[in-house]
C-alpha cells in the first residue's frame, strides 16, 4: 500500500472507528501502556517544558501534560481528532504533518511522536518525521517517538487465525522488514500499521536522524502479549507494572513488548 492511500485510509480509520481514551482503558495493556508512557516522558520533562504533541489525537497525552503544568501543542493530521482536542481547553491544538512542521525553529523542550512512526511505510518518511522534531527542539531538548514491536504484530496475526492457514512468507517479512504484507492487511475495522519495528531500528533511525543518545524502551514490557486479554484490574495493572519496570533496560525484554518508546536528545 503506497503512503496516499494509508494517508486516507488513516483519516477514516481515526475519523470514524477509534477513540484513543477508551482503547486504553479497555484492557490492562491499555491501561499499563498509558501509565507507563506517562513515567517515561514525565521522567524527561523539566517544570513548565514546552512540548509539541506530534500525532496526539483528541488529546490523550496533551490533557495530561497541560495538567503537570507544561506547556503543550498538539499537531494530528485528522480534522475531527484535532476538534475533539481543541475543547479541552488547556493546550492549543491544530492539523499539521509529522513530516512538515509548521513550528519554528528551535522552539520547543520535548516533541511526543506518539503515533506518527508505525503510520510512515518508509523510511526515508519516518526520517522526514524525525528531522522535523529535531529541527523544532532546543538545544538539549528530547523526542519521545513511539513505535509497535515486530514480535506483537506478528503474534497477533498467529492469533487472529488461530495458528491455521498461516502465510508463512509474509509473516517472515513481517518480522525480517516490519512491512505488513497485503496477505496480513486487516480490514477497515482494524488498526492500521504501515511499520513495525524493533528496538535496535528504532534506535537507529533516531541516530540516523541526528539525535544523539538514542535508545529505545519497552513500554508494557514482557508481558505484553497477555495484558491484552485481560481486564485492567488494578491488581493485573500493579503486577505488570512492577514487570515493566523491572524488564526496563534489558536488551532482549525491550522486543516483547507491545509498544516502544524511542529517546533521543538533540
Amino acid at each position: 500500500m503506497d503512503q496516499a492511500t494509508f494517508d486516507a485510509r488513516l483519516q477514516r480509520y481515526y475519523g470514524t472507528h477509534v477513540d484513543e481514551g477508551a482503547r486504553l482503558g479497555r484492557t490492562a495493556a491499555g491501561a499499563v501502556e498509558l501509565i507507563r508512557t506517562r513515567e517515561i516522558v514525565g521522567a524527561h520533562l523539566g517544570p513548565g517544558s514546552r512540548v509539541l504533541d506530534v500525532g496526539g489525537g483528541t488529546g490523550v497525552h496533551a490533557t495530561w501534560l497541560a495538567a503537570q503544568g507544561h506547556d503543550v501543542t498538539l499537531v494530528d493530521p485528522v480534522a475531527s481528532q484535532v476538534e475533539t482536542a481543541r475543547a479541552v481547553g488547556t493546550f492549543a491544538a491544530e492539523v499539521g504533518d509529522a513530516r512538515a512542521l509548521r513550528a519554528a525553529d528551535a522552539t520547543f523542550d520535548a516533541v511526543l511522536l506518539a503515533g506518527p512512526l508505525y503510520h510512515l511505510a518508509t523510511r526515508d518518511d519516518r526520517l522526514r518525521a524525525l528531522r522535523e522534531a529535531l529541527r523544532v527542539l532546543r538545544p538539549g531538548g528530547v523526542v519521545l517517538a513511539a513505535g509497535i514491536t515486530r514480535s506483537i504484530a506478528t503474534m497477533d496475526v498467529v492469533l487472529s487465525r488461530r495458528f491455521t492457514a498461516l502465510p508463512g512468507p509474509e509473516l517472515t517479512r513481517l518480522l525480517e522488514t516490519g512491512e505488513p504484507a497485503e496477505a496480513l492487511d486487516r480490514d477497515e475495522g482494524g488498526f492500521p500499521g504501515a511499520h513495525f519495528h524493533t528496538a535496535a531500528e528504532l534506535a537507529d533511525e533516531l541516530t540516523t536522524a541526528g539525535f544523539r543518545d538514542a535508545r529505545a524502551v519497552g513500554v508494557e514490557g514482557p508481558g505484553s502479549l497477555a495484558l491484552e486479554f485481560l481486564r485492567p484490574d488494578d491488581d493485573v495493572v500493579a503486577a505488570a507494572l512492577v514487570l515493566a519496570r523491572a524488564a526496563d533496560g534489558d536488551t532482549e525484554a525491550v522486543d516483547l513488548s507491545g509498544h516502544l518508546l524511542g529517546v533521543g536528545v538533540r
